[in-house]
């Protein structure tokens, strides 16, 4: 069984976050500048085996598209086909930067330290990855009720 990582795509920064080979814990691994971003994704998945990639999708809370798509859009696409073998799944990404800026909160970070936008990156990342992991735990309760 292979990695999953998880990419939080800003206009500035990207956050990236990986499971570990069994897939049980959901790690922040880095931050890059936008420019950065795809060859960082390319050199993980080149050192890791990698059997999904995840990608924050930003909605409105009309469910529709928000305007940070349009900056997103030509990045997954370029992912698609440099890695047309490993899927690619999108996931809501609506609150992860609140719920990231509340976990550092929750831990105790101090004013200075909340105040770093790559680490609120990374913690999203974080987020979102472990949006898709339980969302896979709830297809397969679904698929095997049994178990």
């Amino acid at each position: 069984m292979g990695r999953i990582i998880a990419i939080d795509y800003g206009q500035k920064r990207v956050g990236f976050a990986a499971t570990d080979e069994l897939r049980i814990c959901a790690n922040a691994l880095e931050t890059v500048h936008v420019t950065q971003a795809f060859d960082f994704l390319k050199n993980y998945i080149e050192k890791e085996n990698v059997d999904t990639i995840v990608v924050g999708e930003p909605r409105k809370m009309d469910n529709t598209p928000s305007e940070s798509t349009r900056f997103i859009e030509p990045f997954v696409n370029r992912v698609k086909k440099a890695f047309p073998n490993i899927p690619l799944v999108r996931v809501d990404e609506r609150f992860t930067s609140r719920m990231a800026f509340q976990t550092m909160i929750d831990v105790g970070l101090k004013k200075k330290d909340r105040q770093d936008k790559a680490l609120v990156d990374k913690i999203s990342a974080v987020i979102i990855l472990q949006t898709y992991l339980q969302q896979l735990d709830i297809e397969n309760e679904r698929n095997n009720p049994d178990l």
